[in-house]
């Protein structure tokens, strides 16, 4: 019998009544029975909610029968709110009517916790006696007679009903002698904080496992016929199992001798597998289907001795359906468990721990379809199970599945925990083929889990860590599902989309648009002490994947090769794969050099930077847009000029004109110049520079969470190996150094040292410079995320945002509206952070790739493309 089964408890004087610490406690008796004084005895006073009590609440007085009804609503309320809660219940009420047990059985049931009853069966005229003794409460005579009679028809059908505990109280020394023992649920073991290794779905396969256990570090012990009986690990650390031992695989009975003689020897936990649950009916005697493997189980059984198979059927009996571990940090259990069935216990609760939840339809192969419940997962536990294979093990909103297929010829793989470390030792063969494929061809497929339609259509909402719920227009998912399916570059290798950056404040300084004490102080005002100023370069946005070698992007992004360039949409930066290859190739001898694969402990590096000249990725557009206006000024004006010379020589008054148009002609030449300083020609490497200024993720570490400053010392590192590389007769260095100052917003002199630079680099022609926090996480006085970077650009540079004679028009422009624009970055910049937190913790493709495609539609928003 299951150790979550009924058990019936008739107590005795002195009886010991064992109440379970999360459970629905239902006193049943007459009136007068005393049940009052066992709650005020035996329990809390907020633990025990009083129909009187309620009584007196929506009627102020407890004795008015007439409110029954609304009371009991009250206390069916209280009940269900504190049992949701999961704290202890008493029912203080005469609940010797069946109807009455049976509203509060449907309650326990509803929130998944035990049911007990707690029966006072005292005399009549004992009761009779007390009610008498009462001066407040005058019951009519018949009243105690017919609670005894309904007691005495309810004392045998309490089990049948639904309570999963009975102690009967009988008589007055009973009630007084009786103690209530506080009973620990079987699924909560948080005093145990391990740490732990917790081991998938084994199937029989007894030659993994024990190959498995060696590689954690677990000491086999094996008996007289050298087959393994135990195993320890010399730390200490606590194997735990998740189910499915058994079936399909070529020896059950050699992985259940192992395991079930760990937990005897308390080296290892064990919850039931749905396969566990099949064996163990079909050796209890009941029929079941014999399907999914279980003949081998009964057929390797057959050869075991009587003693073993009984041994099997006591373990099998005792596994408790999913466990509470470290405090409730850690939840393990066969199938997975939604936050609301954590350490609780009903059929309900033990079904989805075995079996997991299923929508009711079948798949293309006839295996039933499983609500995705770990999408939806919020719970602060861990959630670890089995049950439906996936080609690797990956986490998930605080999940994940450890069930890799080794039977199918996949792996058997284990979590450290509380490392968080993934183990796995693939099978040695295919023992049993596999009804549906582990994977498919598709992106994400081999995470089993491919890219899907269903996820980025229509309206969507990605929950982030820094900012919360973004949502995602369905008309803006529209567009970014264009882009993302026509030009963007393989989906496996889109880890991030870079945001969209807000400008500074605008200034009121005469002739200028933006200027960087604006920006320092709407970052003073946001308590930002330390900022970093960047140049801004002169190229175009590019994001850089670069591999140590092509093993190390297969294993993690699931392709082959050295990398890739891409821009803010997801195109591919270049279209010359050759070039591409050259670059990449550059970068990755200067992060072997300077030795940053090892320091950072990865095969793969993912950057932020720039890539010049701007015409290497805009040379259509210049031609088109730029070169277009410059050519027209400069035929148009000189020949206006011309034209107004003549007049004046005529004596025409065309003075003013004349300089208006001279101004133009100035105008149009500054825009030229301006334009062509980001322009230069480039020959294979020859001329191209790479400006890297952010390291964005490496092999499990979300890298764009460290201080810029780092950042930068790190790049610099990059910038120095990759030159001190280069032969000047071959090859100039393709990596370029971002230059830098740090700035303190409330020193003046600080300020005006960064003011200077700025004035210097824009007067020499550059961009500007991008302002920063030094903590990319800061918040302001009230919590939220400040502007992860302001950029403040030159005069010049800004005349090719908005026009030759954009001067001239700065009254109008300084009415420009940034609110939306910083929402915008903001929204786009916590995306790309939930992004690469998703990349770091090894989540499946398609939920990094959720954060990276919203942060392409909201590139779709009307926003001002100049600001």
């Amino acid at each position: 019998m299951s150790t979550e089964t009924p058990e019936t408890t008739p107590a005795r004087a002195g009886r010991r009544l064992p109440v379970t610490d999360v459970s629905l406690v239902v006193l049943i008796g007459s009136t007068g029975s005393g049940k009052s004084s066992f709650a005020r005895k035996h329990f809390k006073p907020t633990e025990v909610v009083s129909s009187d009590f309620c009584r007196g609440l929506v009627a102020d007085d407890e004795n008015d029968q007439s409110a029954s009804a609304d009371a009991f609503d009250v206390l069916h309320y209280i009940v269900g709110k504190r049992l949701a809660a999961g704290r202890l219940t008493v029912v203080d009420a005469t609940n010797v009517q069946q109807e009455a047990r049976r509203q509060l059985v449907a309650l326990a049931r509803e929130h998944h916790v035990l049911p007990i009853a707690i029966v006072l069966d005292v005399p009549a005229e004992v009761c009779a006696e007390r009610n008498r003794a009462r001066p407040d409460r005058q019951l009519p005579a018949h009243v105690i007679p017919r609670h005894q009679r309904e007691l005495r028809r309810s004392l045998r059908g309490l089990e049948r009903e639904g309570f999963r505990k009975v102690h009967v109280l009988r008589g007055v020394e009973e009630v007084e002698r009786a103690e209530i023992v506080p009973e620990k649920r079987y699924n909560d073991l948080r005093h145990l904080t391990g740490p732990f290794d917790i081991v998938g779905d084994i199937h029989g396969c007894r030659s993994e496992l024990e190959t498995l256990l060696e590689r954690l570090g677990y000491a086999l012990t094996r008996d007289e016929r050298g087959r393994a009986v135990d195993a320890a690990h010399p730390e200490g650390r606590t194997a735990v199992f998740v189910g499915d031992l058994v079936d399909r695989g070529p020896d059950t009975p050699g992985v259940l001798r192992l395991v079930m003689g760990m937990v005897e020897a308390g080296h290892a936990l064990c919850v039931p597998g749905n396969h566990e649950n099949k064996l163990g009916r079909w050796m209890g005697g009941r029929k079941v289907t014999v399907s999914h493997g279980l003949q081998e189980s009964i057929d390797q059984l057959s050869a075991e001795s009587d003693e073993f198979r009984a041994r099997v059927r006591e373990f099998m009996r005792g596994l408790v359906s999913h466990y509470l571990l470290d405090g409730g940090a850690l939840v393990v259990c066969h199938a997975g468990l939604p936050e609301k069935y954590h350490g609780r216990a009903s059929g309900r609760v033990r079904s989805h721990a075995l079996y997991g939840d299923t929508t009711g339809e079948t798949d293309e192969y006839g295996l039933p379809v499983r609500y995705p419940w770990a999408e939806e997962y919020r719970g602060r536990a861990l959630v670890v199970y089995g049950h439906t294979p996936v080609p690797v093990a990956s986490f998930l909103n605080n999940t994940i599945c450890l069930d890799t297929g080794c039977v199918f010829g996949g792996s058997l793989t284990a979590l450290r925990y509380p490392e968080r470390e993934i183990v796995a030792v693939p099978a040695e063969q295919e023992w049993y083929e596999p009804v549906r494929p582990m994977h498919t061809d598709a992106p994400g497929g081999r995470e089993g889990r491919p890219l899907d339609l269903a996820d980025v259509a229509g309206r969507r909402v990605v929950e982030t860590a820094r900012l919360g719920n973004v949502a995602v227009r369905e008309e803006n998912a529209a567009a970014a599902l264009e882009v993302m399916s026509r030009f963007a570059l393989d989906p496996r290798l889109l880890a991030y989309l870079p945001p969209t950056m807000a400008p500074s404040p605008t200034s009121r300084r005469e002739g200028l648009l933006e200027h960087p004490e604006e920006a320092f102080f709407a970052y003073r005002h946001d308590g930002v002490r330390q900022v970093v100023c960047e140049e801004k370069h002169m190229g175009s946005r590019a994001v850089v994947l670069v591999a140590r070698d092509d093993a190390a992007l297969e294993k993690r992004f699931g392709l082959p090769g050295p990398g890739a360039i891409w821009t803010r949409t997801g195109r591919a930066f270049l279209s010359d794969e050759r070039l591409t290859g050259a670059i990449l190739d550059r970068l990755r001898a200067a992060a072997e050099d300077a030795g940053l694969f090892d320091e950072l402990d990865t095969g793969w590096l993912l950057l932020d930077a720039e890539l010049l000249p701007w015409s290497l990725k805009a040379v259509e557009l210049l031609r088109r847009q730029y070169a277009a206006v410059g050519a027209a000024a400069g035929a148009a004006l000189p020949a206006a000029l011309d034209a107004l010379a003549r007049a004046a020589d005529r004596g025409l008054d065309v003075a003013e004109l004349a300089d208006r148009q001279r101004e133009r002609a100035a105008d149009a030449l500054a825009f030229t110049e301006a334009y062509r300083r980001y322009c230069w020609p480039t020959e294979g490497l020859d001329g191209i520079r790479l400006a890297p200024f952010q390291l964005l993720a490496a092999e499990g570490a979300n890298l764009a969470l460290r201080p810029h400053t780092e950042h930068l010392a790190l790049i610099d590192r990059l910038v120095e190996a990759d030159r001190t590389a280069a032969d000047p007769a071959a090859a100039q260095p393709v990596l370029h150094r971002t230059g830098r100052l740090l700035v303190d917003t409330g020193d003046e002199s600080s300020v005006a040292a960064a003011v200077a630079w700025w004035e210097e680099l824009t007067g020499a022609g550059g961009e500007g410079m991008v302002v920063k926090p030094v903590d990319p996480l800061h918040r302001d006085g009230s919590g939220r995320l400040v502007q992860p970077g302001l950029k403040v650009r030159g005069r010049e540079y800004l005349r090719i945002i908005y026009g030759p004679d954009y001067t001239r028009h700065l009254d109008r422009l300084r009415q420009r509206s940034l609110g939306h624009k910083r929402s915008l970055a903001l929204r786009e910049y916590a995306l790309g952070l939930e992004s690469l937190d998703r990349l770091a913790a090894g989540e499946p493709l398609w939920r990094v790739h959720e954060a990276v495609f919203a942060v392409l539609a909201l590139e779709s928003e009307p926003v001002d493309p100049r600001l």
